[in-house]
């Protein structure tokens, strides 16, 4: 059986009558209240107390609209009428919109909107209320237009309930300042786990009711709340969203006697809509572009689920990794970034994927290339022809400027990207000479680097490599204004300690038109002014 869109769902709940169509409806308790807009009232026994557990959150910004997103917890199931309202204030004595949405258990009673007519570049406070209850309220900020002299953006990835406490969660809630989160994908985990904070459900995630109970598990943690609550996320999903190592076609963790990979893939893409504030698209894809004024054009990639062949052997032969009938992210996905890029007129032109870019070559591999042999089939060095085709965008746009996030690898690096770091007709490690673009990588939030220590070798062996570091959990910062873009990296040194302190693990930056990574010695300030916090 098909499984209905949200869209469905809430046109067959209105059809039946079970919530308003559009409007305040009947038996909504609405009235018009003096700025024009509708309120609320509830007439009867309140719900539960907790109908509002997992919080709020905000997402996908653009300059007049942003998606809102919360669950309810209802004690009984049936449909749900629920009111939304945005504010200038955390009070919310200036209003500027509010409506009635609703939600049933075909929804996993999550509710999402896209609140509209908005004004670009403005600090938002927005909440929810249902069955006489009011959520926690949040703090959103729409994108910018025209000209905006300085950015700080948060970048995350890698949360692995299981393996520790979220504190880089917590400390970017606490960073008042920031514009957005992004997230570069396994935001959860399919594992099945036990220990101090064990997986609900405690085996592997492969239904929709498995895939819903992990993500209910996941916000149910209040450093996570905490950061949704305060700063609008863009994110994309990378593989343990559905199963280890994952592609078009399947995965590496997932077997036969768990299913259809069609269905397992259909479940996780579901819950992770309901889930997430992401503004859905008709086709499903999750690749998309966000403009913040002439500072920075966002692109995400879907780097995993869209396009992607199946991951070469690591042992397999050269002339497979760089067959160009293969590739990583579909070719009318490749289509449309090279158009992105092409069309990019922003200062920085930021692409946010899974991901490590940066070629890791290794001696004494079978997979032998110019200057080492690649160690990771899974990136995109196992997928030489695509990488190939981006750089070629790049260059035939004359594109300066670019800055590739990555997550996936539970580790820090920083590199300048070049088709052949180890060709010095290519690329010359002294001045940067030959460099596209870097690429800086984010440390996890929680999940463990399986050879730490690993770092030197890679450095000794990569001269784009600029910096590593595979002991420590944490976040990026990155810092942008028209003359420079720096990445901070912040690092816990126990995420199982809940008093641990955060401190800085390395700063480096690309300057307007060098393409290439330079050390600094002093993190950025934060900025001035910043708007008051959520309640």
């Amino acid at each position: 059986m098909a499984l209905l869109s949200r869209r469905e769902v809430l046109r067959l709940a209105a059809t039946l009558g079970l919530l308003p169509l559009g409007g305040a409806g009947a038996g909504c308790g609405s009235v018009s209240a003096a700025d024009g807009l509708p309120d609320y009232q509830h007439d009867g026994e309140p719900g539960p107390a907790t109908l509002f557990s997992h919080a709020v959150a905000s997402g996908d910004p653009l300059a007049e609209a942003v998606i809102l997103w919360t669950r309810l917890s209802p004690v009984a199931a049936a449909a749900i009428p629920v009111f939304w309202e945005v504010a200038r204030d955390a009070g919310f004595t200036d209003r500027v919109a509010a409506g009635w949405s609703g939600t049933d258990v075909g929804l996993d009673y999550t509710v999402k909107i896209d609140a509209t007519g908005l004004e670009a570049g403005r600090t938002y406070y927005y909440r929810f209320q249902a069955l006489g209850r009011i959520s926690p309220v949040g703090r959103t900020r729409t994108a910018p237009r025209g000209h905006v002299a300085r950015m700080r953006l948060g970048v995350v990835s890698c949360s692995f309930y299981s393996l520790g406490y979220f504190h880089a969660y917590r400390r970017l809630a606490e960073r008042s300042d920031l514009d957005l989160v992004i997230h570069l994908g396994d935001y959860i985990y399919e594992y099945g786990t036990g220990g101090e904070r064990a997986h609900d459900p405690p085996h592997e995630t492969v239904t929709l009711a498995d895939y819903r109970r992990r993500y209910a598990q996941y916000r149910s943690d209040p450093d996570l709340q905490a950061a949704h609550s305060q700063h609008p996320w863009v994110l994309v999903w990378d593989d343990h969203e559905t199963a280890n190592n994952a592609w078009r076609d399947g995965a590496e963790n997932h077997q036969e006697d768990e299913g259809s990979w069609a269905d397992r893939r259909a479940a996780a893409a579901q819950a992770y809509s309901e889930w997430l504030p992401i503004r859905d698209q008709a086709d499903g894809r999750i690749f998309r572009s966000f403009r913040f004024a002439d500072l920075i054009d966002l692109t995400m990639l879907d780097t995993r689920l869209w396009g992607r062949d199946l991951p070469a052997a690591r042992n397999t032969q050269i002339d497979v990794i760089r067959d160009p009938g293969r590739t990583l992210l579909g070719f009318d996905q490749e289509e449309w970034l090279a158009e992105e890029v092409g069309s990019s007129r922003a200062r920085w032109f930021v692409l946010g994927q899974q991901i490590v870019m940066t070629q890791w070559k290794l001696q004494g591999l079978p997979n032998s290339q110019g200057g080492g042999l690649v160690a990771n089939t899974d990136q995109w060095d196992g997928y030489h022809a695509t990488r190939e085709r981006l750089f070629d965008a790049i260059e035939d746009a004359g594109r300066d400027n670019l800055i590739v996030l990555t997550g996936d690898v539970h580790s820090s690096w920083a590199s300048d990207l070049s088709r052949d770091p180890n060709d010095p007709s290519h690329y010359d490690p002294e001045t940067g000479a030959g460099s596209l673009g870097v690429e800086m990588v984010c440390p996890s939030v929680t999940s463990g680097f399986p050879a730490v220590g690993i770092e030197a070798v890679f450095l000794s062996q990569n001269p784009a490599m600029k910096y590593g570091e595979t002991a420590s959990r944490g976040y990026l910062l990155l810092d942008l204004d028209h003359e420079r873009a720096q990445g901070e990296w912040y690092h816990f040194d126990d995420v199982w300690d809940p008093s641990a302190t955060e401190r800085s693990g390395a700063v480096w930056a690309t300057l307007n038109g060098a393409n290439h990574l330079v050390e600094q010695t002093e993190v950025s300030l934060p900025r001035s002014g910043a708007p008051g916090d959520a309640a």
